[in-house]
């Protein structure tokens, strides 16, 4: 009896010794689910503060763009009327001489005519950068096109809602209509 008394002794020891043996693997290895985990966890972490700087950067790149554009379209507001400006110069050279002609003129019809070569070169100069008179009179009345001052009564049944008269003429730059026509119409 003594001699299984040893043998279970032995055992227990045995059995506590595989116990420790087991152990101990566990406590001085992470397991590979850990160290994977670990790993994937600094992986998104990188991916995550790479997609940040990309995002600062990007947001930076779009800001700078619209400072940008905003500046361009500035510029291009205060430059926009240049060519026009440019072009209309050799006008006012030309009105400044048909009045200096005028406190010397003698004759009213010369006069005349020099105002009517300014006034004629200055309208194909407008035609030119795309300005073009609306014809309205004897048009039906177009409430698009048209601003009606009045309406009058008209003998003529073919005249009714059609423009008489045209107090202040319409434009048109590059066929959008700039400035609407005054008009009378008949009723």
């Amino acid at each position: 009896m003594a001699q299984k008394k040893n043998r279970n002794d032995e055992n227990d020891h045995r059995n506590e010794n595989e116990f420790i043996a087991q152990d101990e693997p566990l406590a001085t290895e992470p397991s590979s689910d850990t160290a994977e985990t670990a790993t994937a966890e600094e992986q998104l972490a990188a991916e995550l503060k790479e997609a940040n700087d990309k995002y600062i950067r990007l947001y930076a790149e779009f800001d700078n763009y619209k400072r940008r554009v905003a500046k361009e379209r500035l510029e291009l507001m205060q430059t926009a009327g240049k060519d026009i400006m440019a072009s209309l110069l050799p006008l006012i050279d030309d009105f400044d001489r048909a009045l200096k002609a005028m406190e010397t003129a003698t004759e009213v019809d010369t006069v005349k005519e020099g105002i009517g070569l300014v006034s004629h070169k200055l309208k194909n100069t407008l035609a030119q950068k795309g300005l073009k008179a609306m014809e309205s009179i004897g048009k039906p009345f177009d409430a698009e096109l048209q601003e009606a001052i009045t309406s009058v009564p008209v003998p003529d049944e073919d005249q009714k809602g059609k423009v008489i008269d045209e107090i202040e003429k319409g434009y048109y730059l590059h066929d959008k209509v700039l400035r609407h026509a005054k008009v009378v119409v008949g009723n």
